[in-house]
């Protein structure tokens, strides 16, 4: 079996995991998150980051951070992972879809202002698959109507916007650090941010509203939440980071033989690259348009025949019952983003994916057709 994504550890992880144990600095201090905090906010050219249990509850812990709440909304695209939104309804607020661009699959910024009321409080920017958002038009639009941008970058680790990381475009952005991601320790997230008020605000939150700055007397004035990260987690994910950039250029390496592979298959739409993104392709992705032999599941299932694992595209939220009983208004058309949510599909792409498995996984493809 070939599967969709698995782990690369082929660093330091067990000797850091190791001393964090023989430190026993294995809960929520240690050297290991004041390395990372440190260093991973650098790697995205911001000035604060505090680590979390994962990037959901990173994406929660910075929209309460920037003070959504009851009653607010924040504008998120239709095409994205469930937690993205799912983190608005934790706030007590509601998120407000938006139709997806046809050739990035990320949130079209012409369809934005439309959706924006007076209870809009942010917009929320997924970079889909890897592929930066079109930030400019974006930012203009905050701009103009005094809204906060928080970046979800949970897939967008490594790819660049006109040169800049994803991650430091918006006023503040959040990481997952799962399994199949850039880098992992198995669960994790972290909030990056240049204001200092909201990377206050998170790290109060996160820890059960213990004040910052007096002793722990167990006397909290907030409903907090315990989003720690432990010491052995950061261990694993800073030797992670350490080869950050080693794993951004196998991935994009293995897109391009994707692309060359698949370029000439009769009904393959390609993962796009604009000219100024640069895609860390999170997941190689691909539609299954008019002209392939089979549709969408059924080219899933002949490729698990063949041993080689692949995931359907995002469900749009528009669509997600969860949501419609939350009372999100649920009744509007999202055509672009329903029609690759049924056509779309992402094939392995772990780091650690060799040549030889890219060359049979498109053999596979093109065998599959050609029946």
């Amino acid at each position: 079996m070939i599967p969709v994504c698995e782990p690369f550890l082929d660093g330091n992880e067990l000797e850091y995991v190791k001393e964090a144990i023989s430190s026993t600095w294995i809960s929520s201090g240690g050297k290991y998150i004041k390395d990372f905090e440190q260093k991973f906010p650098e790697y995205i050219s911001v000035n604060y980051g505090t680590v979390t249990t994962s990037g959901t509850t990173a994406l929660h812990l910075a929209l309460r951070a920037i003070g959504v709440s009851e009653g607010d909304e924040v504008i998120i695209p239709a095409f994205t992972m469930i937690a993205s939104a799912f983190s608005v309804c934790f706030c007590g607020a509601k998120p407000v879809f938006v139709d997806c661009d046809r050739e990035t699959w990320n949130i079209n910024p012409d369809l934005i202002e439309e959706k924006i009321t007076s209870k809009t409080k942010a917009i929320m920017v997924v970079h889909i698959y890897g592929h930066p958002c079109n930030m400019a038009p974006i930012l203009n639009i905050a701009k103009k109507h005094n809204l906060l941008i928080i970046e979800d970058a949970a897939e967008g680790m490594g790819s660049l916007y006109k040169g800049e990381k994803c991650g430091s475009l918006g006023d503040i952005a959040c990481f997952s650090f799962f399994a199949n991601k850039m880098i992992t320790c198995g669960e994790g997230g972290i909030v990056v941010t240049d204001n200092q008020k909201f990377y206050d605000n998170c790290r109060y939150f996160k820890n059960l509203c213990f004040p910052l700055d007096k002793p722990r007397v167990f006397s909290h004035d907030d409903i907090g939440f315990n989003y720690r990260m432990t010491n052995v987690h950061a261990a694993i994910v800073l030797a992670q980071l350490e080869k950050i950039d080693t794993y951004v250029k196998l991935r994009r390496e293995h897109a391009k033989l994707y692309n060359e592979r698949l370029k000439d298959v009769n009904g393959i739409t390609l993962p796009c690259e604009k000219e100024w993104a640069l895609n860390s392709y999170w997941m190689y992705s691909i539609l299954i348009e008019d002209g392939f032999k089979l549709n969408r599941d059924q080219l899933m299932q002949a490729l698990k025949e063949e041993g080689i694992g692949t995931r359907p595209f995002f469900v749009s939220m528009h669509r997600q019952k969860s949501l419609e009983n939350f009372g999100c208004d649920c009744s509007g058309e999202y055509p672009v983003t329903d029609e690759i949510s049924q056509k779309g599909l992402y094939l392995p792409s772990a780091s650690g994916l060799k040549k030889e498995q890219i060359d049979i996984i498109c053999d596979t493809i093109r065998k599959i057709n050609k029946k």
